[in-house]
């Protein structure tokens, strides 16, 4: 099939979902061109792995003004910041010469901040003469608003609760209109997918059981050779890992969290322990999170916030514990399946694998609250037969469950949808 592939941001192994869905799709031999952004030096180079593992790349640079520009107009209209932020007209006149040109079986459109590039490319569709009509598939990925409801009353960001409050009605409303414009809504988890059959029945009730076909879960995958198992006992002592992006909101509060909240109770009994928050981008409050505390009896600092890493697989295959202290969150957290599939021992709150099929005490250990995150982390660092068992139950967890090959085939049905004859207005 002829694919193409249109993201708001550039896919690299931190924005997992579309760069492995990228990947495996040309691996399995589909011709896919990809349309994205890129905002930074950096991700302009990390689009040098799609080139090289065999996709076609169009790419425009986003500067953040111009995304700056678009949030204050958006201000002004109906539209939710997240769906005009990255609002390239540049990169939208390649979209439309590509379908020209390309014979393009799918077009497959990545995140809310992506879907006016899908609207738009619905507009062109309905007025262009092709020899076919590709489906639009929107990979929304997670509920956006659903995200935000909890960040209204969880986020310790002022800024967070403020953009997410005043946001938060028009993104329900966006999102709800979204799915009726589009032949395939996707998303990570059910329960993401609950909250937008929420929306369809609050903004839509009237054509809710035929949008709410179309929305489809695809869970994330593993790419099972880059984060490899590693056997948890052969790990330093007592290093607990948190990794991801660290600008993203729901992740600084984790941060927050995790040190101010979890670690004091833990050092009192284990003086130590050494917290490593592990990913690229982290704030001032991420950041400063490295200060302040008295050493390890070591002599080596008690938290080390590195920023981006080469190789996000080998701090975590070094960790004798990976966490996952969200308060709050939507879709499938790739640092919890990351984790299991390196075998590394998992200590996350319910909210962080809710949209996982795991069991406490089976594949990983759930604790809600700093003191049963505490003491989950001491039974851990106390106990190596269970950091052993629980590593491997993790690591099977992932290969039976979340493989990119096996969402990549889902993908492959859906994009075969026949289009719409009218979208939903």
């Amino acid at each position: 099939m002829n694919i193409l592939f249109v993201v708001p941001y550039a896919p690299n192994p931190v924005r997992v979902r579309p760069y492995e869905f990228i990947r495996t799709l040309v691996r399995r031999g589909h011709q896919v061109t990809v349309a994205t952004l890129w905002t930074s030096e950096q991700e302009r180079s990390d689009l040098e792995q799609l080139t090289a593992a065999g996709a076609r790349v169009i790419a425009e640079p986003m500067h953040a003004v111009h995304s700056l520009l678009n949030s204050a107009r958006a201000l002004l209209g109906p539209t939710p910041l997240q769906a005009s932020y990255s609002w390239n007209p540049r990169l939208m006149t390649h979209i439309r010469e590509a379908l020209q040109k390309l014979h393009v079986d799918a077009v497959h459109v990545e995140h809310l901040r992506g879907s006016r590039y899908a609207v738009g490319v619905r507009t062109f569709l309905n007025n262009a003469v092709l020899p076919a009509r590709p489906p639009i598939i929107w990979d929304s990925v997670d509920s956006i608003s659903y995200l935000f409801e909890q960040a209204v009353q969880t986020s310790r960001t002022l800024r967070s609760r403020l953009i997410t409050g005043i946001e938060l009605e028009r993104t329900r409303r966006h999102e709800a209109w979204l799915v009726g414009q589009f032949e395939r809504t996707l998303v990570t988890s059910a329960l993401d997918r609950a909250a937008f059959v929420g929306l369809l029945n609050e903004y839509l009730p009237e054509a809710l059981p035929a949008l709410a076909e179309r929305i489809e879960v695809i869970p994330n995958g593993v790419d099972l050779e880059r984060f490899a198992f590693r056997d948890p006992l052969e790990r330093p002592p007592a290093t607990i890992i948190f990794s991801g992006k660290m600008s993203y909101h729901a992740n600084v509060t984790a941060a927050l969290h995790l040190v101010n909240d979890v670690m004091p109770l833990v050092w009192a009994q284990r003086p130590d322990v050494q917290v490593w928050i592990v990913g690229r981008d982290p704030t001032a409050e991420v950041r400063k999170l490295a200060e302040g505390h008295p050493p390890l009896p070591s002599g080596q600092p008690r938290v080390v916030v590195t920023g981006a890493v080469p190789n996000m697989a080998e701090y975590i295959q070094a960790a004798t514990i990976a966490v996952a202290p969200l308060l709050y969150g939507a879709g499938i957290q790739n640092k919890a399946l990351e984790a299991l599939a390196c075998g590394t021992p998992v200590v996350a709150t319910h909210q962080a694998t809710a949209a996982l099929n795991v069991v406490s005490g089976r594949e990983l250990l759930i604790a809600d609250g700093a003191e049963a995150f505490a003491q989950a982390l001491l039974t851990l660092l106390a106990d190596p037969a269970l950091r052993a068992r629980l590593g491997t139950a993790g690591r099977r967890f992932v290969e039976e469950h979340h493989s990119w090959d096996a969402a990549v085939a889902r993908l492959e049905a859906i994009y075969q949808t026949p289009p719409l004859q009218q979208s939903v207005a």
